[in-house]
């Protein structure tokens, strides 16, 4: 006895096939979205304008970067500021005690003060060295090298400009000058920076921060000034002569102490800036997360939904597998019953 299959068959075979493949790939769909939280199609979600998704996700990359800007310019910020406070601190320190020593004419008291000063200086050029992860803070734009040289050339080079000097007005005069005059040692032989300013950070769209504070700025230069007077001093100027001595000890103990001013200056402008970054930082992040929400309510699946879709694919799998199974066991005698 032959068998055969009749056309009907096929064709119900053929279309079982499709309603289980297209099945199958409903299932898997809503299993992806399901973990992942994201419809797998958006251009229904969207009715195949991307246009909006688009902008949220312009918007987003565009805040990503300003928030990588802010984050920086904080960091260069607070450094900035620690390193101030540093000085600051060693400026409070030396200054009163260089005005004692200049004032009681005492030989061990004025080259304790002006041995002090050398390590201060030192620990002073150390503070406008300061980096920010691998660049440097305070050399405009030549974050790749110190912004100024050791603190003992500094004073190397002093001497010898003052070499032959023998009075402590003579003295004071050529240091100033030394650090003041355009092209004088201090840009020539201190100063290893650049002289183009560090760039703004952009930390918003049309927001820039300044943060070009530099090692050639006057306020610097006029710290600088007082602690190399004394250093001088620790390092043989006017040798023998105590009232000399102690007229430059003091000079310089009046210049550490009236830099305070400058000091100030640079530390509220550096959080001027500080609390404009805090400000549109803030705003930033409000946006970004107003942003987000926006972005979830186009790509995001919703939980419930979905899960409820998933049973009932899932379960019409189960019946199609039921029927076919069944189909498959088919015989006239089954049919006839």
């Amino acid at each position: 006895m032959s068998s055969f299959m009749s056309i009907g068959d096929l064709a119900r075979g053929f279309q079982t096939s499709l309603q289980t493949t297209r099945v199958k790939d409903d299932l898997q769909r809503l299993t992806q979205e399901l973990s992942s939280g994201r419809r797998s199609d958006l251009s229904t979600t969207v009715s195949r304008d991307y246009l909006p998704l688009a902008g949220i996700e312009r918007s987003l990359s565009a805040i990503s970067a300003y928030e990588t800007a802010a984050a920086e310019a904080t960091a260069y910020a607070s450094t900035m500021q620690a390193a101030l406070a540093k000085i600051a601190d060693h400026r409070d320190q030396l200054g009163p005690a260089l005005l004692t020593a200049g004032n009681s004419l005492n030989k061990m008291m004025i080259d304790t003060a002006a041995s002090d000063a050398m390590t201060r200086l030192d620990a002073v050029v150390d503070a406008i060295n300061i980096r920010v992860a691998d660049r440097t803070a305070f050399a405009g734009t030549a974050i790749n090298r110190p912004a100024l040289v050791d603190a003992r050339t500094i004073i190397n080079d002093l001497n010898a400009t003052t070499a032959g000097l023998t009075d402590a007005a003579s003295i004071e005069a050529a240091v100033i000058q030394w650090f003041d005059q355009p092209g004088g040692g201090y840009e020539t032989v201190a100063f290893t920076g650049s002289t183009t300013p560090l760039s703004e950070f952009r930390v918003a769209d049309g927001e820039s921060v300044s943060l070009s504070i530099s090692a050639l700025d006057q306020e610097f230069r006029d710290v600088l000034k007082g602690f190399s007077l004394a250093a001088l001093v620790g390092a043989g100027a006017l040798s023998g002569d105590i009232s000399e001595r102690a007229a430059l000890t003091k000079r310089a103990g009046e210049i550490v102490v009236a830099s305070s001013d400058g000091l100030t200056r640079m530390q509220s402008k550096i959080g001027i800036a500080e609390a404009r970054i805090d400000h549109t930082a803030s705003s930033t992040s409000a946006m970004k997360h107003a942003l987000e929400i926006a972005r979830l309510e186009i790509i995001q699946a919703d939980p419930y939904e979905t899960a409820t879709a998933l049973e009932q694919t899932r379960a019409q799998l189960e019946n199609i597998f039921v029927v076919t199974s069944r189909l498959s066991r088919l015989t006239l005698t089954e049919y006839l019953r």
